[in-house]
């Protein structure tokens, strides 16, 4: 007997039901497969996880456990399950108010949209749909329980859930629910960073992300989440972009990247700096270090989202260095390369993803010779990083080897002398373990860049 079988023997056997529910039945009906199982139940929390144990769960976690959820593991598969329940926010408060009940109808009246809103009983596999989800999964709409706007005070993040389940599946929004929505979108601002940050994500990694951020800035919670990409929308690109705005761009590029999270965020949010630093340059449109604000912007941006540092730092990594591929010509050294996939630093195939989806030009002859320079710089990386572990160079000297070899304390003076090093072991010039040679080469460096110190303050002094 497989692990929800059990369930259902147990849950039965001591008098509560269990009933399959919510996005399981829906893909069900809609004939693709799922690997959430949700299950809802009439069994307050507490016998939960005493049943979940006797149906011989090899694990079980409660960090849901305050919304009535107990997740149990069975073989290495996870089973939610939820006590009937209601949600509801008070105006101005950002934790919802948790009521448990004891009937599926009233659970199921209470859930957000009507294709969520399906059950399913284990045992006989009968539905139950008393809101009409299967017509509108048929009809492929999204469309609320009950009153529209009663649901959505409820819990303000079902504007955004709208969105996201509408570019997920494919479906259109009824227009009631759309209307609905749209004056609701101000009572985001007491739903917690994190939540939002979640939903956000979700329809980023869906299969037209663009179409989400679309339907965002059409309905107003672009503007009240990501105010700083309102701007795109009115900046004017080059003439050889496919899109006169930034904005038409960026959702073109968003589209054009695979569906890996810190891909699809540096998309979202690669040229965030360009507003901020347009210029006109005989007669031409330019954004001189963009990609530098861009990087700062972002990082500010996935900040308030209390997006995960690690996740953070690969997005900003990879919106200040996504200029570089796009750049590359084929006089580039093999330390250049080497070089850029230093830089890169674990984000190298992203990069390149990112480079070839942000070749938008109308004109197709510049699109495929844009392609043909990234892929040969994608050849020419391979090549050298299947000759030697490139990640690993370093300047044979480290802080410490230079502050003795000086009789110099910790400084900013460090920088510069690695950074001249490591240079020349990624141009082939330095062996990477070769000691004497390095310290050899960084007095001269010092040497050197002390007598153009001299030279610069004496010119300075006669003029």
């Amino acid at each position: 007997m497989n692990p929800t079988g059990r369930l259902v023997h147990i849950f039965n056997k001591f008098g509560f039901d269990l009933f399959l529910v919510g996005g399981p039945v829906r893909d069900r009906l809609m004939g693709t497969t799922s690997n959430d199982i949700d299950l809802t139940t009439n069994a307050p929390p507490e016998r939960i996880k005493e049943l979940v144990r006797r149906a011989g769960a090899n694990d079980i976690y409660t960090i849901g456990e305050r919304f009535g959820t107990i997740g149990a593991i069975f073989d290495g598969e996870t089973l939610e399950i939820t006590t009937f329940r209601s949600e509801s926010y008070r105006s101005g408060s950002r934790k919802p108010e948790v009521q448990f009940g004891t009937s599926l109808e009233a659970d199921l009246g209470r859930r957000d949209f009507t294709v969520n809103a399906v059950a399913q009983d284990v045992q006989s596999g009968q539905i139950i749909d008393p809101h009409g989800g299967i017509a509108d999964v048929v009809a492929g709409k999204i469309r609320s329980v009950g009153t529209a706007d009663d649901r959505f005070r409820e819990d303000p993040l079902r504007v955004l859930r709208c969105v996201r389940f509408a570019v997920q599946l494919d479906f259109d929004v009824d227009s009631a629910t759309l209307a609905a929505a749209r004056r609701n979108v101000p009572e985001l601002q007491h739903i917690s960073a994190e939540r939002i940050a979640a939903e956000l994500q979700l329809i980023l990694l869906a299969q037209r992300p663009d179409r989400g951020l679309i339907m965002m800035l059409e309905l107003g919670i672009l503007g009240l989440v990501i105010p700083e990409l309102i701007p795109l929308q009115q900046t004017e690109q080059e003439k050889e972009r496919q899109h006169k705005d930034v904005f038409a761009h960026t959702m073109r590029v968003l589209r054009g990247t695979p569906p890996v999270p810190e891909l699809r965020w540096a998309a979202l949010l690669h040229d965030v700096g360009k507003p901020q630093t347009k210029t006109f340059r005989r007669g031409r449109v330019r954004f001189f270090g963009h990609e530098e604000r861009g990087a700062r912007i972002a990082d500010r941006i996935l900040r308030r989202l209390k997006i995960d540092g690690r996740m953070t730092e690969k997005v900003t990594e990879i919106v200040r260095l996504h200029m570089r591929a796009n750049s590359y010509t084929t006089d580039w050294t093999d330390g250049g390369v080497r070089r850029f996939i230093r830089d890169a630093d674990g984000n190298l195939n992203a990069l390149l993803a990112l480079s070839r989806a942000d070749i938008t030009s109308y004109q197709p002859r510049r699109v495929e010779d844009g392609l043909a320079r990234v892929a040969e710089l994608q050849m020419r990386c391979e090549q050298l990083q299947a000759e030697q572990d490139i990640a690993t160079l370093d300047s044979p000297l480290d802080g410490h080897a230079l502050m003795e070899l000086f009789d110099r304390g910790q400084g900013v003076w460090i920088k510069p002398i690695k950074q001249y090093l490591l240079d020349l072991v990624l141009d082939g010039d330095l062996e990477p373990g070769d000691i004497e040679q390095a310290r050899d080469l960084a007095t001269e460096f010092v040497e050197s860049h002390a007598e153009a110190a001299r030279q610069a303050e004496s010119y300075g002094t006669d003029a």
